[in-house]
């Protein structure tokens, strides 16, 4: 776009704003930002980045489709509570410097966990943005609406994967199921290795679902776009969860001895794919809850990572 609105620019303006003032002020040690400096951080960075998909692209997550956006980082909360579920068994991070107050704690779990989604989308629209810059395109994904997308929602591209029929997409769909099952077919002590199927096993299962219901799936633009977000994003969560006074630590059985920040190296590998699930995971839970509420075989709201 040639021109923005002062509104646009505020609140992009306004999210780094938050960015700095909370990491400073976190680094002196100043409250409530040293310990609620990570979700006040994401906050920061989800209304930047939106502020800069919107000025190049016209269209964004919390400009053009704000219902939708609500709903995801509403739904990114009990998203999230599956990997917490799964930490029970593999434990491998734990939370420390919490409120002594359980209705704080649980505020700052919410906040927190309604982020990571947000997150993720954002960035992989901001990498989006930057690739298609580097190839001298500004255009986003654009089509006729359909009658089930949802008033305010970006039009989506009209590259729609046809549903996949056959018997190809079950021994992908076994091998997910394999994978996220593993870690509860094993010793308490062997699960404790067991976070990359954990990492991965829902884009298997997933992906060819989404792809038998012709909903959105994964393709080598979405894949590049949410790798990258998703090193990207882990990275800042590291970054930022290192100073914080409340934080998570990890205790993988794995390369303790070499960190940047909190994370062992080796476990910066999993927040590419960890980007794949979060796509997979939405796209799966959005077309369920449009089966349910539309009369469209398929819901179709924002267009996500392209």
């Amino acid at each position: 776009m040639s021109s923005v609105s002062p509104v646009v620019e505020r609140y992009g303006l306004t999210g780094l704003a938050i960015i700095l003032i909370s990491q400073t002020a976190t680094f002196a040690g100043i409250e409530p930002f040293a310990s609620w400096n990570t979700p006040i951080c994401w906050t920061g960075f989800i209304l930047f980045g939106d502020a800069i998909v919107y000025r190049s692209r016209g269209t964004s997550w919390i400009r053009s489709a704000p219902r939708e956006f609500a709903g995801l980082a509403l739904v990114s909360i009990p998203l999230w509570l599956v990997f917490e579920g799964y930490n029970l068994v593999i434990r491998n991070w734990n939370y420390v410097g919490l409120p002594e107050s359980r209705a704080l704690r649980l505020f700052g779990y919410a906040w927190s966990f309604a982020t990571i989604w947000p997150a993720i989308f954002e960035g992989a629209e901001l990498v989006a943005v930057a690739r298609n810059r580097a190839r001298g395109s500004t255009s986003s994904p654009r089509a006729t609406p359909t009658p089930a997308t949802h008033a305010g929602a970006r039009p989506m591209s009209s590259a729609r994967p046809e549903p996949v029929e056959g018997r190809a997409t079950w021994p992908l769909i076994v091998a997910g199921a394999a994978m996220l099952l593993s870690p509860f077919l094993v010793p308490r002590a062997t699960a404790r290795y067991l976070a990359a199927p954990v990492w991965l096993g829902f884009i298997f299962v997933l992906d060819p679902l989404n792809r038998r219901q012709g909903v959105e799936s994964l393709s080598r633009d979405r894949v590049i776009n949410l790798m990258l977000s998703g090193l990207l994003c882990g990275v800042l969560w590291e970054f930022w969860n290192y100073w914080s006074r409340a934080k998570w630590i990890y205790t993988v059985p794995i390369m303790q001895n070499l960190k940047l920040f909190e994370m062992p190296l080796p476990g910066y590998l999993g927040f590419p794919p960890f980007a794949l699930e979060c796509f997979t995971m939405y796209v799966f839970v959005r077309a369920l809850f449009g089966s349910v509420t539309s009369n469209s075989r398929a819901y179709r709201g924002r267009t996500i990572a392209l």
